[in-house]
């Protein structure tokens, strides 16, 4: 697979820029930059205002910064390395109170899956590593080489729903107790001996390194921190888009935004996700699994719970 013209298509964009329904003078806030093309479009669409970025890999956040001065250079642009869990602090440091649009890609870049050096892909042997942010303490080979059985069956099981969790777990014991597991290209070995390829059907890698991932970058608590801090990040009438790639992703964003409906804070755009259709997907494969979601917040917003929000969630029939 190639890489696109700037690292990355970004997903839904249509769809962004209609629910965020961007107006000249505004604040944006896009809490996952990544390579900028979220970003540069909906500047472009403000012509003037502020937009706030920020992304826990300054390389990705250096290349957006470029990228949204070009394409909208009439608009303040204030850039920040930061995880989107740490976003009250970003706008604190930024001096801004409120955002009338707020934006979070869960999605990884495919240049950080595609190009050498992060440790995210199977296809090549290189360090076993999956930091996105260099701030990060612990890599995918301290997990892999670190937790016992049961607690990494749980890891895979439950953030990537890896039905062979306990077999994986244990022939990664089993290799470990002969030498450390210190590539990828050792640890994609070691699953395919449990769980050969087959044809049709996905690399039987994936959802070990996803489950890695997601862990070593701590991405389903940062959600949890984000979507905390949201309704008291929003001006009056202000729009929130979500896209997950990963059904808790998705399932966190749909608990927090019918806690919102119920408090009166907000009301729900989409009462389902929407997903790329045909033509997107045969440009951009990679928005097959994209879930968007929106909501638009209320003029006077009520007193939203903490999480973890209690409403029960029922899946949309």
């Amino acid at each position: 697979m190639d890489l696109p013209t700037h690292g990355h298509a970004p997903v839904l964009p249509d769809a962004v820029l209609r629910f965020l329904q961007p107006q000249a003078g505004e604040t944006a806030l896009d809490c996952t930059v990544g390579r900028g093309g979220h970003a540069a479009l909906i500047a472009q669409a403000m012509g003037t205002g502020t937009m706030i970025v920020l992304d826990a890999d300054p390389t990705n956040l250096t290349y957006a910064q470029a990228r949204i001065k070009a394409a909208a250079p009439k608009v303040e642009l204030k850039c920040f390395h930061a995880n989107f869990g740490e976003v009250s602090d970003v706008l604190a440091a930024a001096g801004v109170g409120k955002v009338n649009m707020l934006l979070a890609d869960f999605g990884v870049s495919t240049n950080q899956l595609l190009e050498p050096g992060k440790g995210l892909s199977f296809q090549r042997d290189e360090a076993l590593d999956m930091r996105l942010d260099p701030r990060i303490k612990k890599s995918a080979a301290d997990l892999v080489n670190g937790l016992a059985e049961r607690p990494l069956a749980d890891l895979l099981f439950n953030l990537a729903q890896e039905r062979l969790s306990f077999r994986i777990a244990r022939e990664i014991l089993h290799a470990r107790a002969r030498q450390p597991i210190r590539t990828t290209g050792e640890l994609a070995d070691i699953i395919r001996r449990v769980n050969p390829p087959r044809h049709g059907q996905i690399d039987p890698c994936t959802r070990t390194f996803q489950a890695l991932r997601m862990a070593v970058n701590g991405e389903l608590d940062v959600l949890q921190e984000l979507l905390v801090s949201v309704p008291a990040l929003m001006a009056p009438n202000g729009r929130a888009v979500f896209i997950s790639f990963h059904s808790g992703e998705d399932r966190l964003v749909k608990q927090a935004q019918r806690a919102w409906a119920h408090a009166d804070a907000c009301e729900i755009l989409t009462r389902k996700p929407l997903e790329a259709e045909a033509l997107e997907l045969a440009e951009n494969p990679r928005a097959r699994s994209a879930k968007l979601r929106a909501v638009t917040f209320a003029s006077t917003p009520g007193a939203v719970a903490s999480y973890p929000f209690s409403e029960e969630v029922q899946d949309e029939p």
